[in-house]
């Protein structure tokens, strides 16, 4: 399932995952921000269930945002769980 979430509070403007129906991530893409430590998140993800992205991602901010893009990231991933 392909699912895409616009993020909030961050220089990303778009985060779009790709998950298989055992919750692995087989692709994420992240629209804007930092694009070199993005692209290396990304790489890094596929593979791994959404549920340990979540928990390894979920609450990480970014300077004084309460939020930051691996915390879209993993946002975006729980919607698209819910969503399955």
């Amino acid at each position: 399932m392909t699912y895409e979430r616009r993020n909030r509070g961050t220089c990303s403007v778009l985060t779009k995952v790709e998950l298989n129906s055992d919750h692995t991530i087989e692709s994420v893409s992240v629209l804007g921000g930092c694009n070199g430590n993005l692209k290396g998140i990304c790489q890094l993800l596929k593979g791994m269930k959404a549920e340990d992205a979540i928990a390894r991602m979920e609450g990480t901010t970014c300077g004084s945002k309460p939020t930051s893009c691996p915390d879209q990231i993993a946002q975006t991933l729980k919607e698209a769980l819910a969503a399955m």
